[in-house]
């Protein structure tokens, strides 16, 4: 990619970072982004349909981002707590860019996504579980569970958070009759 397009790219994302951090997605428009951005409107759209597509892309970079992060994908099926564990560490690493891209209306949206980045991963190593309701049930619990204590006690000590987590984990793995070696 030409060095001035990334600038420029650059430029946009941190303008909307900055604008984001302070304010509802819906409130922030194209013409005050590119001010900011130093860009023309134009220049925005060549690069996004409009803020939300802007956003969608960086919340679909950042979930990318947290997925890849995991280092040991196996433990999905052969210890959930450590990888449950694992996925609020990869939550916490990226704390202020996750408190920025989805507060507000947006707050849902990331476990939807990692739910989701997580399910394809299983899957396609396991098509079988696709129809496990009891696997499906306790990846959903896990991960909402995890994403919300998470962001409810972002506060607290992170060693406290992801103990406790993986945890839950180990007994609702147990309780679904899902127990792993």
């Amino acid at each position: 990619m030409d060095l001035r397009v990334k600038r420029t790219k650059s430029n946009i994302i941190n303008a909307f970072l900055t604008l984001r951090a302070n304010k509802p997605l819906e409130k922030i428009t194209v013409k005050e982004l590119s001010e900011l951005a130093m860009v023309n409107k134009a220049t925005f759209y060549l690069h996004y349909k409009d803020i939300y597509d802007l956003s969608d892309s960086l919340e679909a970079e950042l979930v990318q981002s947290v997925l890849d992060s995991i280092t040991h994908p196996e433990y999905l099926f052969s210890n959930l707590p450590a990888f449950v564990q694992e996925l609020t560490d990869a939550y916490f690493a990226r704390r202020t860019l996750i408190q920025t891209l989805f507060s507000g209306n947006q707050n849902n949206r990331l476990p939807v996504r990692i739910e989701q980045g997580i399910k394809d991963i299983a899957y396609e190593q396991k098509p079988s579980l696709r129809n496990n309701d009891r696997f499906n049930i306790l990846l959903s619990y896990s991960i909402y569970g995890s994403y919300y204590a998470y962001i409810q006690n972002a506060d607290c000590d992170m060693r406290v958070i992801t103990e406790l987590i993986g945890n839950f984990a180990e007994a609702t793995t147990k309780v679904c009759g899902l127990e792993q070696p």
